[in-house]
């Protein structure tokens, strides 16, 4: 168990205590639940009506809450980012490996840097190169001349398939596949003719993908994730896309083969992207978007039925059926009411 005091919350966060710096917390809980040795945050402002009662050792608040709280104070700038920092500090999640297991298999020419963890069975094959203090869970598989960085941690049974790269300080989850062969083929005549993919899978620095997502190679260029992207589980991204810095990604999205995702983007649960767009830098898309066309302005998009009581939502599916006889009776109507005005 870890044991942080308030000086040393103050040091982690960049805040302000105001009360007992020798006091301690051992781990975060929620404002309404938290008592001694927890510290909690105030990020929503619904729910300031707990202050006054907070049992927690401190709370992380912006200077604005200060006086509504009765016990230790931590003023802070983002009571959310404070909180990030302060569970990064507190976090007992033990590494997908910690030596390297007697059943790993590790071909003799791979390279491996300073203080590497290899999990039981794993497979490490020729060429591959694992940078210092990078860990490799149990089951997974690296395959020929892919290179992993520093300080990276792939957790059990995840795939990297051949010349893949991954940066250093990058986090994959679970059962994820990268490398794996993009959906291309030609049709000759009824019958699928495959398309060898002979791209790769290139992933920068501080990249964080969940369990089961998927991320094809190439066709002939490579599929690209830049730097700061972090990626949610069960998710499939097709062949030659590219998702650009700091972009935020959630579960099931599909996103479809030869796109370009810019910079900043936020992308809702369950949206659907086209392929061969380009969506600029600094657009959100709420959950269940679909996505047709490029977007080329910054901002935020939705599409998609908001849920409704079932028996409005059949009168709202009939409507939509009858959408081109409603057209095609106001256009009808428009026309009348242009013939009276010129008469």
């Amino acid at each position: 168990m870890t044991v942080l005091s308030l000086a040393e919350l103050a040091t982690i966060t960049g805040g302000e205590l105001h009360g007992d710096a020798a006091a301690t917390v051992t781990m975060v809980a929620p404002m309404d639940k938290a008592q001694e040795g927890h510290v909690t945050f105030l990020s929503n402002p619904k729910y300031a009506k707990h202050l006054a009662q907070c049992q927690a050792t401190v709370v992380m608040v912006k200077e604005a809450q200060r006086e509504q709280c009765s016990g230790n104070v931590l003023v802070v700038a983002d009571p959310y980012v404070a909180f990030a920092k302060v569970t990064q500090a507190l976090d007992s999640t033990p590494a997908p490996a910690s030596t390297i297991a007697p059943s790993a298999v590790i071909a003799e020419d791979a390279k491996l840097g300073k203080d590497v963890s290899i999990g039981a069975n794993a497979v490490i094959e020729s060429g591959v190169e694992l940078g210092d203090n990078a860990v490799i869970g149990a089951g997974c598989f690296v395959g020929k001349n892919a290179k992993i960085g520093a300080n990276s941690k792939l957790w059990s049974n995840v795939s990297v398939y051949h010349e893949v790269q991954i940066g250093s300080d990058c986090l994959i989850q679970a059962n994820t596949v990268i490398g794996s062969d993009g959906f291309g083929y030609a049709n000759e005549k009824g019958e699928w003719v495959k398309i060898p993919q002979l791209g790769s899978v290139r992933i920068g620095n501080r990249v964080e993908i969940g369990a089961c997502t998927t991320i094809d190679r190439g066709a002939l260029d490579d599929t690209v994730i830049e730097d700061n992207v972090i990626l949610d589980n069960q998710l499939q991204i097709a062949h030659n896309v590219h998702i650009g810095y700091g972009t935020a990604i959630a579960g099931g999205t599909i996103i479809a083969g030869s796109t370009t995702i810019g910079k900043y983007c936020i992308i809702g649960g369950g949206t659907v992207i086209n392929g061969h767009i380009e969506i600029t830098d600094g657009v959100t898309i709420t959950g269940m978007g679909m996505v047709m066309r490029g977007i080329s302005e910054k901002g935020m998009y939705s599409s998609g039925i908001p849920l409704q009581p079932n028996k409005e939502w059949r009168k709202t599916a009939t409507r939509v059926h009858r959408i081109d006889e409603m057209n095609k009776r106001l256009k009808a109507v428009e026309k009348q009411l242009e013939q009276k005005e010129e008469s």
